[in-house]
């Protein structure tokens, strides 16, 4: 349990943010498949990327750390067998990338983690992989984890993927298309929701030195045969951890600077800096970093389908704002860690704040937030977020600090800098 202090006045201050959750866990696994000694700096290391990362040393990938640095030795796209259950805990982008890289590993791999990630739907990845020649089932037969994949050399071919629930089903068969006898081909069918997570996994493997051919979002190619090049590579800082930071200013009239952020970042989540601007703050581009500096809110009515991660933040930041802001098309947002629209409207429900959702839209009406007791639903982004709003609010306690460790471990010590 954490009170947050309110701060007495605004402040100026310049944080730093860890590696981006998305781009490490994709680098991980391009590192693992490719030819050779990787080395990655400024990876995120938090609960979902060690739990991708243990994974990958037990199909048999050699991991060192040295310094600040992961040193990553490739297995050009073979892995061993794992006959023990993989436990991915409440690691939703560690099932589903991992899910298609388990295609890879000889013999069987299960997949499985807690209640919460077993209620999270992957028949539509599995069905794609299975129009890949892979045997791929839900072990419950309810379309969700544990899942079975019997893996090796994957034929590949055509399929037609359904990606109105997540992205990440696509990203994962990308990753996999440079080791399949064929290649593949993917025709995105509804969707895909959150493109600029497609993006940062294009970057990626561009980076590892793979050719990809895409249409727009309806039609992506791999050709086969392909191997992942080893190097040196940087993860760039986390554009949803930055914006906690930023959110912050926006409420309190101070002044953030995230170093090493930048306005054309792949990383949907930038945006979100842009939309504070939009609710009266000043952006400002700096070359070591992007700046917010707090204002008078007004209340905005913004479409966050490609980045839902920063919705939270931005419905905290909307408790304070006059009018009614509405976020439009996050639907999909009931089927993350909790169900985060419930979770937002309950919450902000307990500071006075009036919220609602219906299927696909979230609206909250500005107002003067109250004290509250802030009960996380076991969600990382819910802690963080609700913590920005005590820096506003008197007698605001975080219930489960402890679930930051999910995806930012060292949050409550950055958060502290407010204070200095």
């Amino acid at each position: 349990m954490r009170k947050i202090i309110p701060l007495s006045s605004p402040n100026r201050i310049d944080v730093s943010v860890p590696g981006s959750k998305s781009y490490t866990h994709r680098m991980l696994i391009t590192a693992a498949l490719s030819g050779g000694r990787c080395v990655i700096q400024n990876a995120l290391d938090s609960e979902d990327t060690q739990l991708t990362l243990q994974t990958l040393k037990k199909w048999g990938v050699r991991v060192e750390r040295a310094e600040e640095k992961l040193l990553v030795h490739g297995r050009r796209g073979k892995l061993d067998a794992c006959t023990e259950p993989i436990f991915l805990g409440n690691s939703g982008t560690s099932m589903r990338l991992l899910t298609a890289v388990a295609a890879l590993a000889e013999g069987k791999s299960v997949l499985t983690g807690t209640e919460r990630l077993k209620a999270r739907p992957i028949q539509d990845l599995l069905d794609g992989l299975i129009q890949l020649g892979v045997a791929a089932r839900s072990l419950a037969g309810n379309a969700c984890p544990p899942v079975e994949i019997v893996g090796g050399r994957v034929h590949g071919g055509r399929a037609v993927l359904n990606c109105s629930l997540s992205s990440q089903f696509l990203s994962a068969l990308l990753l996999i298309g440079p080791y399949t006898r064929k290649g593949i081909e993917i025709h995105a069918a509804q969707g895909p929701v959150s493109r600029p997570y497609i993006d940062i996994t294009l970057d990626t493997m561009a980076r590892f030195g793979v050719t990809t051919v895409r249409e727009g979002y309806e039609k992506f190619r791999v050709p086969g045969g392909q191997c992942y090049r080893c190097g040196d590579y940087t993860v760039e800082p986390d554009c949803s951890q930055a914006g906690y930071f930023w959110a912050a200013a926006a409420i309190t009239g101070s002044t953030v600077r995230v170093r090493g952020t930048h306005p054309h970042s792949r990383q949907g989540d930038i945006r979100l800096a842009d939309i504070f601007g939009r609710m009266g703050c000043t952006v400002t581009a700096h070359t070591d970093g992007v700046a917010v500096k707090g204002a008078d809110l007004a209340a905005v009515d913004v479409d966050m389908a490609d980045i839902p991660d920063v919705v939270p933040t931005l419905a905290v930041v909307a408790a304070f704002a006059r009018g009614r802001t509405v976020i439009r098309n996050v639907g999909h947002l009931k089927a993350k860690e909790s169900n985060r629209l419930a979770a937002l409207c309950t919450e902000l429900g307990k500071m006075g704040i009036d919220a609602g959702y219906d299927e696909h839209t979230l609206w909250v009406v500005g107002g003067r937030p109250q004290a509250a007791a802030i009960d996380c639903h076991n969600d990382h982004r819910i802690a963080m977020s609700f913590a920005v709003a005590g820096l506003k609010t008197r007698e605001v306690t975080i219930l489960d600090e402890a679930c930051v460790q999910k995806s930012f471990p060292r949050f409550w010590d950055v958060f502290e800098e407010f204070y200095r």
